[in-house]
């Protein structure tokens, strides 16, 4: 299963809630750790990597705290976790030190990468100023995974709630297009 981190995570709840407020004051990561109910410690170093990624900027004395050090437009999604979690790795395979026992024989390694990269396309195509939109106005950016004509669209800019873990829709392909069709386990 692919998911982010629960750093990742905070990271980006920390830059929405940043982007939200942009106009006005600078908030601590006591602030930001008390109001969604985030370890305060593991809070502060994360916002400490993201300063250090040049996407933070933080201030000192008594109206201290962190603000965003970009337009909240022009910073991604995939930027906020490469700052927090490195590179993104779909297998082993890609972290290795040593080269893999099974790359003369693997027969996955090309297609998981092409899987990696779609995934990072897509999260380096949303950004911060998105995630603060209603969850209906973002915009639709799909990632086509497998191949044939009944290719689906499986992942998706705008198709995950933020309290689902699976897609409210699928795109399937008809005669006159795709159509957008409501989420269902497949089996």
């Amino acid at each position: 299963m692919l998911k982010l981190t629960k750093k990742a995570d905070y990271g980006l709840i920390a830059m929405r809630h940043l982007a939200q407020s942009a106009q006005r004051r600078a908030c601590s990561a006591k602030d930001l750790a008390e109001l969604y109910g985030m370890p305060q410690e593991a809070l502060a170093k994360i916002l400490q990597r993201l300063t250090k990624a040049g996407l933070l900027v933080s201030q000192y004395g008594t109206n201290g705290g962190y603000t965003l050090a970009r337009d909240p437009r022009t910073i991604s999604a995939f930027e906020v976790i490469r700052a927090i979690d490195g590179p993104l790795f779909m297998t082993s395979c890609r972290t290795a030190v040593h080269a893999c026992g099974q790359r003369a024989r693997c027969t996955v390694r090309e297609p998981l990468r092409k899987v990696s990269r779609s995934i990072e396309e897509v999260l380096d195509r949303l950004t911060i100023w998105e995630m603060t939109e209603p969850e209906h106005l973002i915009s639709l950016e799909a990632v086509r995974l497998g191949s044939g004509p009944k290719r689906r669209v499986v992942a998706g800019k705008g198709l995950l709630s933020p309290s689902a873990a699976k897609p409210a829709v699928v795109l399937r392909r008809a005669p006159d297009g795709l159509k957008a069709v409501p989420f269902k386990e497949q089996t």
